[in-house]
């Protein structure tokens, strides 16, 4: 039965490139996929293509395609990417630069359009807001990005057309490797039984080293070896959606049913009904099973027909959140933070400033847990304890009061405080709503070198 092999080169927008070179060296693999795309990743790219035009594509696109182009170039190894973000055009015309500094020819370049409806928010002011129930014109905040949730008919189309490097903004993330499958094995797409399998195989990929043992490892009780040395996963994909997850032999961490299964529940809600825009998934009668070691095979995926709308993220700015830390240490650190926490919160209110939330963590004391478990558990024998004050404003100007007021503590007491920081920061935040389908219009631009 044919099969192909797709490794996962990336989980998110800042991870390592060692594990993908690795698997491009080592793994035998047709493809290799890098989902790096959050959904404030890309309203925040937004907000960076509108300061330049050229930019808002992943900070790390170059730096990846420097490393990765001569390796995927002299293997046969076709690259997909949602390092788009807000700008896969600008993308793939950086790609193009870099591979001609390279010395590279004979490449084909695809830049997946048609997720960005921006321009178009306006059509959809009284759409329901899928966290809030309210319509979206309610929302306040200025909208800096609209972005709908693509799948895979694009990036078929561009390796159907001999692309090399596809290049996408906001696709599903597990699109990016089942456009592969259904271009290899010439799947239907309304073949749901088989979108679901791969559905399943591009979930368990698109996390990187989470499924390889990265995320799964608890030291005492989920023991992972080697994971400073943690190889991403490689799924042999068959013909008929049924897939076998594993990694490079001398690479770190481990495939596991059990890394397998916490991977499956990953973000899952309703594993009967997982919605992506290729395909209504169900994962409820998967069997994950171990057939040699660091080789898990994954079956009896399935799925149903499609959605008539597809979710759109929403980024606007929501607010500013000001910050401000300073540290204690020695006898007494528990009780001048505490004190500490009473004067700058005193201080708030005598300044009037317009906190629409404030949170206040004795970090190494109640900053995870807050008062109510961390109570119990006991203080006041801690030897340095960290304060860290943030306040969430409208307004910029609000917001640093709060980083000020930290830092004043140096002189204003209590004594010995030490590494004060403040900084303030403009949220960027998310809604989510459904539009039409057949609002998307997919278009594909190529480059070639």
């Amino acid at each position: 039965m044919k099969s192909i092999r797709i490794g996962s080169g990336a989980g998110y927008a800042g991870d390592r490139i060692e594990p993908a070179i690795e698997i491009i060296e080592k793994g035998d693999i047709d493809y290799i996929a890098f989902e790096c795309l959050a959904e404030r990743t890309i309203a925040i790219a937004q907000q960076e293509k509108m300061t330049n035009p050229e930019k808002g594509y992943n900070h790390l696109l170059e730096y990846r395609m420097k490393k990765i182009l001569p390796l995927c170039k002299s293997k046969n190894i076709k690259v997909i990417t949602n390092m788009g973000a807000a700008n896969p055009e600008g993308a793939a015309k950086k790609v193009k630069e870099i591979a001609k500094k390279l010395n590279i020819s004979d490449l084909k370049i695809a830049a997946i359009l048609g997720d960005n409806i921006y321009d178009n928010i306006s059509k959809y002011m009284n759409n329901k807001v899928l966290e809030t129930g309210k319509s979206l014109k309610e929302l306040e905040g200025e909208i800096v990005s609209a972005n709908t949730y693509i799948g895979a008919e694009g990036i078929v189309e561009a390796l159907k057309n001999g692309a090399d490097i596809i290049i996408t903004g906001r696709v599903a993330d597990p699109a990016i490797f089942i456009a592969p499958m259904i271009y290899e094995f010439n799947w239907s797409f309304e073949d749901y039984e088989k979108i679901g399998k791969g559905t399943l195989a591009g979930h368990l990929l698109e996390c990187a080293g989470q499924v390889t043992g990265g995320y799964f490892a608890d030291p005492g009780y989920k023991d992972v070896k080697n994971l400073s040395k943690l190889g991403f996963p490689i799924a042999n994909v068959y013909e008929n959606g049924d897939t076998v997850i594993t990694k490079v032999k001398e690479s770190g961490g481990q495939v596991t049913e059990a890394t397998c299964k916490e991977q499956l529940l990953y973000e899952i809600h309703n594993p009967a009904e997982y919605i992506t825009p290729d395909v209504i998934a169900n994962f409820s009668k998967v069997s994950i099973k171990e057939i040699d070691t660091d080789e898990v095979k994954v079956s009896g995926g399935n799925g149903k027909e499609k959605t008539d709308t597809l979710k759109t993220s929403i980024g606007y700015v929501d607010c500013f959140i000001g910050e401000g830390e300073i540290s204690y240490g020695g006898p007494g650190a528990y009780e001048k933070a505490k004190l500490a926490e009473e004067i700058v919160k005193d201080r708030l209110k005598m300044l009037n400033i317009p906190v629409e939330e404030l949170r206040i963590d004795l970090i190494g004391v109640n900053s995870l847990y807050k008062d109510s478990i961390s109570d119990t558990l006991g203080n006041g024998t801690n030897s340095e304890v960290r304060l860290r004050v943030a306040g969430r404003t409208k307004s910029n100007e609000s917001a640093t009061f709060i980083g000020n007021e930290v830092e004043a503590l140096y002189t204003n007491g209590p004594a010995a405080g030490g590494g004060a920081t403040k900084s303030v920061k403009k949220i960027v935040s998310i809604a989510s709503i459904f539009i039409p389908r057949d609002d998307i219009n997919t278009t594909i631009l190529y480059e070639e070198v």
